[in-house]
């Protein structure tokens, strides 16, 4: 994974996390994941970039993602959907605003049915 990759993925996390406000258990996730991927800069530069303006962070998050991500191919787009899925629900449940935020940028990705098909699973 390059140092791009890196950035979207912990922005991803990290901006989804933070929709609600980051838990502790969502913290040490953002913490173990940096450290599996060796990506401290990446997940400093992802804070950094929510800690600006809170209000504003997951709109400036999403246009951000969409200019990288439009050009991944969809399987790479469903894989990004899939991990942001999976660590919600780590904590047991997904919250509706999380919920919302997964489907604007499902939507935005084109990969709003696949995201579907793995929430009915």
């Amino acid at each position: 994974m390059n140092e791009e990759e890196k950035k979207v993925y912990m922005l991803l996390k990290a901006v989804i996390f933070h929709y609600h406000g980051l838990d502790e258990a969502e913290k040490q996730d953002l913490e173990d994941t940096s450290k599996g991927l060796d990506a401290s800069a990446a997940l400093t530069w992802a804070l950094d970039f929510i800690s600006k303006d809170y209000i504003t962070a997951f709109d400036r998050a999403r246009i951000y993602l969409n200019e990288i991500i439009g050009d991944y191919p969809k399987d790479k787009r469903v894989q990004l959907i899939n991990m942001v899925w999976l660590a919600n629900n780590l904590k047991g449940y997904v919250t509706e605003m999380e919920a919302t935020a997964m489907l604007k940028l499902a939507k935005d990705w084109g990969v709003e049915n696949e995201l579907m098909a793995m929430v009915l699973q």
